[in-house]
């Protein structure tokens, strides 16, 4: 259980015409981990951005919907070029995405030549097309220690990321200053309130968050690598430093376990404002009307693929 609301009931008219929708144009619904419960429970696969994208290539889908943010839309669009990708909401950016402007980029890169760029896969399609190697939170350590020592890194958008991969691995790269608003605003003072009221919680965080938050986390990881350590750790209780969308499907694979979502000082900011902005309204409207779809040039899609390709070379 947790102390977030209950899922609200989607319409059974609306459910079915989703249903209906689905089936009558071959489509496939993604929905990440931090989509409202009610869409994670319409959709046909449920997880983090690159693997829902695997996921669809595996499909016979002829229309991806993805809810998630842009860029994770943009990426199933990389990997499926012959599929119709569509988002619920073309609205729902990131903050990493927007830290992060493709010229600024270049001119990131063209200060360093010689270095080689790895980039956080929470960037737009055009970043993804200027980098050398795309990373996820799952394999950016393995990617990070595959780099010669004498070659420089830059790592981009998340310096959180790249801090604590820096302490991971002892190499030291140049980073990028994006940060992700909901990681961002967690607030240690609370974390540590929150650790004395439950002494036998397990704290589990994404390397997102600051320092002031991993530094008390007993398990650092992506959102599939979260999910797998409350499922398996003999704990009661954990303390869940993420968008909190996640905890629906923790609730669902240890049902006898209480997660707690960390707070912030002052307002609701572990919420994220563009997943949410997602609805199971908007995921009909983009079925039936076949949009909003997400169109990439070819010469940057492939630049992109690339990048993305180099990753699951070296990962």
């Amino acid at each position: 259980m947790s102390s977030l609301a209950p899922v609200a009931a989607v319409p059974v008219e609306l459910e079915s015409e989703i249903r209906r929708l689905k089936a009558e144009k071959n489509a496939v619904l993604l929905a990440h981990y931090y989509q409202e419960a009610e869409i994670q429970d319409l959709a046909d696969f449920v997880g983090d951005s690159l693997d829902l994208s695997k996921t669809a290539q595996k499909t016979k889908a002829e229309i991806i919907l993805f809810a998630g943010v842009r860029f994770m839309a943009e990426t199933a669009k990389i990997l499926n070029p012959t599929r119709k990708v569509l988002v619920p909401d073309m609205a729902a950016g990131c903050s990493l995405e927007d830290s992060c402007p493709p010229d600024a980029f270049r001119t990131f890169r063209d200060a360093h030549p010689g270095a080689v760029s790895i980039t956080y896969i929470n960037c737009s399609a055009r970043v993804k097309a200027l980098s050398d190697i795309i990373c996820t939170s799952s394999n950016a350590e393995k990617i990070v220690r595959s780099i010669p020592p004498e070659q420089e890194i830059l790592f981009a958008p998340d310096r959180h990321l790249g801090a604590w991969l820096e302490k991971r691995t002892g190499r030291s790269m140049v980073l990028w200053p994006g940060t992700c608003i909901v990681h961002e605003q967690f607030s240690e003072k609370e974390l540590v309130r929150l650790k004395v009221r439950h002494p036998r919680a397990k704290v589990a965080a994404h390397p997102e968050c600051p320092e002031a938050i991993l530094k008390h986390a007993d398990h650092v990881g992506s959102t599939k690598s979260m999910l797998r350590y409350v499922t398996e750790t003999d704990a009661p209780e954990f303390l869940v430093a993420t968008e909190p969308g996640i905890l629906h499907q923790m609730e669902k694979a240890a049902p006898g376990k209480t997660f707690i979502p960390l707070p912030t000082d002052t307002c609701a900011c572990n919420l994220c404002p563009f997943m949410k902005k997602n609805t199971v309204e908007k995921v009909y409207l983009a079925l039936r009307d076949e949009r909003p779809e997400i169109v990439i040039p070819e010469d940057v899609r492939a630049a992109a693929e690339r990048s993305l390709d180099r990753m699951l070379e070296l990962s």
